[in-house]
């Protein structure tokens, strides 16, 4: 069971702190999702004219790069937002080929006008395209189930008509459970081996807001990780199993200090259990 976290969990930490901390907590990689204030990272001098010196440091910690997050939307409108998204996939696909990482994750987005048939072809297109250049720096396209696209069913019917084997399903635990219902048994069945990676993240309702979820330490909400943890292992799931702790966008959040070794700790119980 290889274990990452993403760096919207630790905003403040520096790459340093970020490998460190990694290491002690029993962490085997890291998913970055923006570093210091900066979600676009190939525009920092660590991930681009310093990249050999950050390279090493990687090395050096014995960690992976597990994946890198982009912000890229396959729906995103032609025109201006289409090329922005256009270019983050190419910048981070020159990232995985200099650090040796086979991962980019990227949303679906909203789906925009035309029937389902002509929205699914669209967004297919455009996966396709993406995959081709991932690729070209071994790498894959990780599809994640989020925003409009939380239906399992939804996100394959998208990878079959794309038939791209450089693209993939990043299966966040929280959204299809949450929103549709779905069983994880569904979900699993459903995305089968196009599942590459998976963020996991624990929630409870919130009363303030009825409808919507509450993010709280994992293994303290009511997501059934359990049987999430038994559905991906009966199937043969060798991807990472992320953390994904939104202290960046939710700053109430516990620190990254309480968090992070917490996930170790319940996913150790819940593979202990599971087997």
């Amino acid at each position: 069971m290889k274990r990452a976290f993403t760096t919207l969990g630790c905003p403040e930490w520096d790459l340093d702190t970020i490998l460190a901390r990694a290491r002690d907590y029993g962490y085997d990689a890291v998913d970055f999702r923006g570093y210091r204030g900066q979600m676009e990272i190939w525009r920092l001098p660590e991930f681009s004219g310093d990249t050999p010196e950050t390279v090493r440091k990687i090395a050096d910690s014995g960690l992976a790069v597990s994946c890198f997050g982009s912000s890229a939307r396959l729906c995103a409108p032609e025109g201006e937002e289409r090329r922005r998204a256009d270019e983050e996939v190419r910048a981070y696909a020159r990232l995985c080929r200099a650090f040796g990482v086979g991962q980019i994750r990227v949303f679906g987005g909203a789906p925009g006008p035309g029937s389902r048939e002509e929205v699914l072809d669209r967004t297919a297109a455009v996966l396709r395209a993406w995959a081709a250049i991932a690729a070209d720096s071994g790498a894959r396209i990780a599809f994640e189930t989020h925003d409009s696209w939380t239906r399992s069913a939804d996100v394959r019917a998208v990878l079959d008509r794309a038939d791209a084997p450089g693209a993939g399903v990043l299966w966040d635990v929280n959204h299809p459970v949450r929103r549709h219902g779905e069983a994880p048994d569904v979900t699993v069945a459903t995305l089968g081996a196009h599942l590459i990676n998976t963020h996991w993240k624990d929630c409870t309702d919130d009363p303030a807001k009825p409808g919507h979820d509450r993010l709280c330490l994992f293994g303290e909400g009511v997501l059934p990780l359990q049987e999430m943890v038994a559905a991906l292992k009966r199937a043969g799931y060798g991807g990472y199993w992320t953390l994904e702790w939104e202290k960046r966008w939710h700053p109430e959040l516990a620190a990254p200090e309480v968090a992070f070794p917490r996930f170790i700790d319940v996913m150790d119980r819940l593979d202990r259990a599971t087997r």
